[in-house]
């Protein structure tokens, strides 16, 4: 089956996803490998990556989704988001990414990770008042700091291969 890998990626996180599946897959099937473009649209398989942007995927991935019509593709969603390491919290983003995609569209798979995020976010965390709230935010951009690690990119590639 033929395929492409089309991803949108502000930090370089998701990025690093797709590079991952590009590796995983047979180069010889690929019809396409960068970001949202009608040219993905020739491959029977489709893997979209993203990344989170207010609990949903970013509007460039969202715009591409709506693209995809009829029943002869077939989508595995990845994406990264700066929050998480919950499977609740990224089965809540995946479940409104989908929101994107035609219902006659088949979604074979998913995968999410937490991703690094710009140091320009801890900043901004650093000037909110002493709280709860602000420790958990500084925390989480800590523990964000070293994803996606070898780990999550060797769980995508078991998704991809399952």
């Amino acid at each position: 089956m033929n395929y492409a890998i089309v991803y949108s990626s502000r930090t370089g996180n998701t990025a690093m996803l797709a590079q991952a599946i590009r590796e995983t897959l047979p180069q010889e099937n690929c019809l396409y490998f960068g970001e949202p473009d009608s040219r993905a649209l020739d491959a029977e398989m489709i893997y979209v990556g993203f990344w989170t942007d207010k609990g949903t995927c970013d509007e460039q991935s969202a715009r591409f989704l709506q693209t995809l019509t009829g029943s002869r593709h077939q989508v595995f969603l990845f994406g990264t988001a700066g929050f998480g390491g919950s499977p609740s919290y990224f089965n809540q983003i995946l479940k409104r990414v989908q929101e994107n995609i035609n219902p006659e569209i088949q979604v074979t798979g998913t995968y999410m990770c937490q991703g690094k995020m710009p140091q320009t976010v801890r900043s901004r965390y650093e000037t909110m008042p002493e709280s709860p709230r602000r420790t958990a935010m500084l925390e989480n951009f800590d523990l964000a700091s070293c994803h996606p690690d070898s780990l999550d990119l060797m769980q995508l590639k078991a998704a991809v291969t399952k």
